[in-house]
């Protein structure tokens, strides 16, 4: 199939924006709780009434520090309720919201403010802080720099005690729906961050006919999610959109180090994550069987878990036996993975890169079913997601309703629809290369099956061509990969050489776990056993079962441990844990030459 669409089941405000949604639940929705927030280590309850009030505040701080309608407010914070708030401020006061990665450099932050023309900031903390500071004499039409963790909140609100409700009221409706909402700056695997331009109508487009599809995960006064993804990120922001849209309480969590702990204490029924969190809790899950002596168990009801989900789509169902094991395993094992998400979560959304055909049947056998969507910052986030009642594990799911899917005649995905980027800050070259004809041109390579569900199967300015000539795309290969434990990345390399190889770093988490158990050495690291023949054997493993899910020709024929991590500092990986592959290519280029035999 070329093409599929489905209809649209929200209808966009046409002299809406954003703000209309808080103002809505204050007025409908009163004393629902549409945030949590931690309050001395305890989750409390923020109320639509209180939110609404509390957003107003900051935003007449805004408006009487000279934030006019349409200026660039930019907001640099770990994920937190302070970000959500004032988020809602930014807009309340009429003006565009401009994120920044938190973990951003100064260079980066000084192109971000600079090229968005951003008149304040809202920094987090002192580092954030020192970071402009040391870029500010490059950034004229900045104008005021606020520190969340120096009284921002406190300092705004005082500021703004004598801006009358009614001006607040008329900053806030002072933008329409095709008005700019946002400017997110991309993550820049090649050259510069491209701001795209998101407007309120985008929002409305995508969050109002995601909350619809996925209707019983967005219940009022019921369901709740836990976002511990960077808000700074376009899927981070979808999932504050839909929340307060639908409205659903949401809580925010800005250090996934004791994930598990806030899990286990917000106990939210919706979790969005990326696939590196799913397969964490896999692994960990694994590994904590294992060192009890209760591995086999957990492989066994593993086994079983994914042989249910895959009996569930057939015509025929889960036979009796294996309902049976099934009912065992879910009261040995199942019942305590669910514990470690919450307890009371049925429901997960995944994006950012393919979550594994095997793990998304094991999630599913547990009764935890992870949803696979896709999506872009130029399609305001998921533009494909896998709805709740028909999931097809292996694919990215159907189109969001209201918009278009099309095949080009090369395998590229184009995009059409009401939530798509009306195009890039400051560039008008690149706005005509991505919205070529009147579609987006996503730059991935994808199929469509008789039912509209997409699967992704590479990047076209990734695809290798071996010195035969064979095309190789390679995030197929490395997914499966890294589904491994010990696997922290992998890239696959090939471009004009003989065979496909790949660079490979360790997951220092689990490496300590696995030295210990086979008599290695205290303190044993990726760079001191590299060259270990049990880790080389152990890595193969997961080579082969990479090699499994290809051709003989596309296969990884050899590869090479690396001695340390890819990491954002070292501008291997960008925000959203994508390769910057040409950084990578050159800083281990000798170990890619090694590879060759050169």
């Amino acid at each position: 199939m070329r093409e599929f669409s489905l209809p649209a089941l929200y209808e966009v405000p046409t002299d809406g924006n954003l703000t209309d949604l808080i103002r809505r639940n204050a007025a409908q929705h009163p004393d629902v709780a549409v945030m949590g927030r931690k309050v001395a280590g305890v989750w409390t309850d923020v109320t639509a009434t209180q939110f609404l009030a509390e957003v107003r505040a900051a935003a007449k701080g805004l408006i009487a520090r000279g934030v006019r309608p349409g200026d660039r407010v930019a907001l640099m914070s770990r994920t937190r309720y302070e970000w959500v708030q004032l988020d809602f401020a930014i807009w309340s006061a009429g003006a565009v919201t401009v994120p920044v990665y938190e973990t951003s450099s100064a260079e980066q932050v000084q192109w971000i403010l600079g090229d968005s023309g951003a008149v304040a900031v809202l920094v987090e903390s002192d580092g954030h802080a020192a970071a402009v500071e040391s870029v500010r004499d490059r950034l004229p039409h900045l104008r005021h720099v606020w520190q969340i963790d120096k009284g921002a909140i406190e300092e705004l609100t005082e500021a703004g005690a004598d801006v009358s409700e009614e001006t607040v009221d008329e900053r806030g409706a002072s933008a329409k729906a095709d008005d700019i909402a946002t400017i997110v700056y991309t993550s820049g695997t090649t050259g510069r961050p491209k701001g795209c331009v998101l407007t309120h109508r985008n929002f409305f487009a995508e969050c109002g006919n995601v909350v619809e599809r996925l209707k019983p995960l967005f219940r009022t006064g019921e369901c709740s999610v836990l976002l511990f993804l960077p808000a700074a990120h376009v899927f981070g922001r979808l999932v504050e959109v839909a929340s307060v849209l639908a409205p659903i309480r949401l809580g925010c969590v800005p250090d996934i180090k004791n994930l598990t702990d806030e899990l286990a204490s917000f106990r939210p029924t919706l979790i969005l994550g990326v696939p590196r969190v799913f397969e964490k809790v896999y692994n960990s899950a694994r590994a904590k069987a294992q060192a009890d002596g209760k591995g086999k168990i957990f492989d066994r009801a593993a086994n079983t878990a994914i042989a249910y989900s895959r009996a569930l789509a057939a015509p025929q169902g889960p036979s009796l036996g294996l309902k049976l094991k099934h009912f065992v395993f879910d009261k040995l094992v199942y019942r305590k993975l669910r514990a470690v998400l919450g307890g009371r979560g049925e429901f997960a959304i995944s994006g950012g890169a393919p979550l594994g055909e095997r793990l998304g049947h094991f999630f599913r056998g547990i009764g935890f079913t992870v949803l696979e969507g896709y999506g872009l910052t130029e399609s305001c986030a998921a533009t494909a997601f896998n709805p709740w009642d028909r999931q097809k594990i292996g694919t990215v799911g159907q189109p969001l309703p209201g918009s278009v899917v099309r095949i080009a005649d090369d395998g590229e995905v184009l995009l059409h629809g009401e939530h798509i980027f009306t195009g890039y800050w400051n560039n008008e070259a690149a706005t005509a290369d991505a919205l070529a004809d009147g579609w987006f041109h996503t730059g991935d390579i994808g199929t469509l099956d008789e039912d509209g569900y997409l699967a992704i199967t590479g990047r076209k300015k990734e695809i290798l061509v071996t010195a035969g000539g064979k095309n190789v795309a390679p995030a197929v290969i490395e997914d499966r990969i890294r589904g491994h434990a010990l696997v922290a990345e992998c890239m696959v390399v090939g471009d004009g050489r003989p065979f496909v190889g790949a660079l490979v770093t360790i997951d220092e988490e689990f490496l300590g776990r696995w030295a210990a158990e086979r008599g290695k050495p205290a303190g044993a690291t990726a760079a001191s056993l590299r060259d270990d023949p049990d880790l080389l054997a152990e890595v193969q493993r997961a080579v082969d079962d990479g090699n499994a899910a290809v051709s003989k020709a596309e296969s990884v024929r050899k590869f090479r441990i690396l001695p340390s991590q890819f990491t954002e500092e070292a501008g291997h990986i960008t925000p959203s844990l994508k390769l910057k592959r040409n950084v990578v290519a050159k800083d281990f280029a000798d170990e890619i030459e090694a590879i060759y035999g050169a």
